[in-house]
């Protein structure tokens, strides 16, 4: 039976309302939960049950009957706890979406076209842009190699998690760089959730070296978005934010180019 995306939300709900007291500003629940509320709610349902709270961190919104009780200025999140563990939380309600008053970069466009014709998504699509224009490296002013995508691993305290795409940088100086990397594309949006465990998952695996958590997103008139992000007492703060446009060489704007000076 093809999965069922109404059924998410009854299990959801039917976990959160079995926790939720109104004076909780977060709680656990294990993955028997997912179990026992698809056996009751959605018994024909073909679910992998990390499914469910996967769905809810990274790609849906929760149900209305949830959001109903978020106080003014908060919004609940889905994390990982530890193993086959999640954790409800009540967070600063925070969404980084481009500022519409930056100024646009032009880049030539390197990527080939047989990628384009054959990227499967958006963020497949975005991932090979950054690939192939190098725009991490002229992002960060960094020379920066992709180790791996689509990263798969556990992180102490949050559980399993996955990253994008994992890059390494150096700097001028010799000093060394760990960049996970998160790509979104459509009507995704930069939250807490992705962006924490990329750093907690770079501070632990990786505490000798520098992190910069990197968010790409496609704007609406095409254009790349890139953020350099970290967390401030529970919240995701900018760094710094470029917006980049691939074109044609052909129609680069030569006096742009030579006249640009950064802020």
């Amino acid at each position: 039976m093809a999965k069922d995306k109404g059924a998410y939300d009854r299990i959801i709900e039917k976990i959160f309302l079995d926790h939720y007291k109104n004076d909780h500003a977060e709680f656990v629940f294990i993955r028997r939960e997912i179990i026992a509320a698809k056996e009751q709610l959605a018994p024909d349902l073909d679910l992998n049950p990390g499914d469910v709270p996967y769905s809810y961190r990274y790609r849906r919104a929760l149900p209305e009957k949830i959001q109903a009780t978020q106080p003014t200025g908060k919004e609940w999140i889905i994390e990982g706890a530890g193993r086959s563990k999640y954790r409800f939380k009540l967070v600063p309600a925070t969404r980084i979406l481009p500022n519409p008053n930056l100024a646009e970069i032009a880049i030539p466009d390197a990527t080939p076209e047989i990628i384009r014709a054959y990227a499967l998504d958006d963020e497949q699509a975005l991932l090979a842009i950054l690939r192939y224009n190098r725009l991490l490296d002229t992002f960060l002013s960094l020379t920066t190699y992709s180790l791996q995508n689509h990263l798969r691993t556990s992180v102490k305290g949050i559980g399993q998690i996955e990253i994008d795409e994992l890059y390494i940088g150096i700097d001028t100086y010799g000093c060394h760089y760990i960049i996970p990397v998160q790509a979104k594309g459509g009507k995704d949006q930069i939250g807490v959730v992705q962006t924490t465990q990329d750093i907690r998952f770079a501070e632990s695996k990786f505490p000798e070296m520098r992190c910069k958590a990197v968010s790409a997103q496609f704007m609406d008139n095409g254009a790349v978005a890139l953020f350099d992000l970290t967390i401030q007492r529970e919240e995701v703060k900018i760094v710094d934010e470029r917006h980049y446009r691939l074109i044609p060489a052909n129609e680069l704007d030569q006096k742009a180019i030579r006249d640009y000076r950064p802020d």
